[in-house]
């Protein structure tokens, strides 16, 4: 199968309970537990999103894992990143993976995207509640770090870019001295006999310069922002002007954007001198969650999530394919309305748009 560009999808692991989780939320939680509860907030609220082909699955079934990597591989997705968790050697979600890795299944690409966030109870309303904090203990940290990493880099599935294994770091601005850390892997995998890393930070600011902090490019996935002045639509479909009138109504409604309106400016235009890879977002709803504290995309469908995939497309022209790569936000975040997999309302619909678009 040819493709105009590599459709890589960052995957979601929270699919199996943990004892963490357990703690937290209660037992047997899992993304599917706030997902399945959830409720219409405003008049043409899409929720609850409930999943089709692959059904309210546990990422513990190796035949589940197969089955997403058919299905992606089917309508053009190259390879799942797949988010990992490291607080200072503390490894939390870690199974599927950890299966992934040692069983050789399912044979389909994937790379991974540390992502190094603190864990807080902020979507439920608890923003200083902290679950597991994101620490930085120093160089012997970064080395066991790397030492873990280094049989997923070896494996024959792991995405290259230029010869390089692809590794995504999520808060690239929070790692203290990034330059001196990429630095020390680069020297890491050379003693390892690899070719070098691919670093690849995301970041809110499209003129973040990665090449200033070690890094090789940057993503920018572009969610509307709350903490700007700009005209937004709650239930009653009055448009706010003013940041401070939002604020006191908030607590009535999540905050509601038109998909139809957002839906190409969340495609970065180019910006001289860097290497910035587009962000595709099918979907956005995370009230499953956070309840009227979220943030609703709403109105998003396959063929507005198709024009998304086309402007992806026009402003990658010109890059060698094998820097041609469109992020998709995601696969699986069921609980934040952001998915790829089929759901009940759209099927297969928006893998399909992709496939119209990204295969040849």
């Amino acid at each position: 199968m040819q493709t105009r560009a590599r459709a890589i999808a960052f995957y979601l692991p929270q699919y199996h309970p943990v004892p963490e989780n357990d703690e937290w939320w209660g037992r047997g939680f899992t993304e599917w537990t706030n997902s399945a509860k959830a409720k219409p907030l405003f008049k043409g609220h899409y929720q609850p999103h409930i999943p089709a082909d692959l059904g309210f699955y546990d990422l513990r079934v190796p035949e589940t894992r197969i089955a997403q990597a058919d299905l992606a591989r089917e309508y053009g997705v190259e390879a799942f990143c797949y988010y990992h968790y490291w607080f200072g050697g503390q490894r939390i979600l870690e199974r599927p993976f950890n299966e992934v890795l040692g069983s050789g299944e399912p044979d389909f690409p994937f790379c991974i995207c540390w992502a190094n966030q603190t864990w807080t109870g902020i979507w439920h309303g608890q923003p200083n509640n902290i679950l597991i904090e994101q620490t930085y203990p120093g160089e012997e940290d970064h080395r066991a770090h790397f030492d873990f990493l280094l049989r997923a880099f070896s494996d024959k599935r792991y995405v290259k870019v230029d010869g390089k294994p692809l590794f995504i770091i999520y808060r690239p601005h929070e790692l203290p001295e990034p330059k001196r850390v990429t630095d020390f892997w680069r020297n890491m995998t050379a003693k390892a006999g690899i070719s070098g890393l691919y670093f690849v930070g995301v970041h809110e600011d499209p003129f973040w310069n990665p090449a200033e902090f070690g890094f090789d490019g940057s993503i920018t996935p572009k969610l509307p922002n709350l903490h700007k002045w700009k005209t937004c639509w709650i239930s009653r479909r009055q448009p706010l002007k003013r940041l401070e009138r939002w604020q006191r109504i908030r607590t009535n409604a999540p905050a509601i954007y038109n998909y139809s309106d957002e839906c190409l400016g969340m495609i970065q235009d180019p910006v001289d001198g860097i290497e910035n890879f587009p962000c595709l977002i099918p979907n956005w709803d995370n009230t499953p969650r956070s309840g009227r504290n979220g943030l609703v995309l709403h109105g998003s469908t396959p063929e507005l999530f198709r024009q998304q995939v086309i402007k992806a497309l026009q402003v990658s022209e010109g890059k060698p394919f094998e820097k041609k790569i469109l992020f998709i936000k995601a696969w699986n975040e069921w609980a934040e309305g952001n998915h790829m997999e089929p759901d009940l309302k759209f099927g297969r619909g928006y893998l399909e748009s992709l496939r119209s678009e990204i295969i040849k």
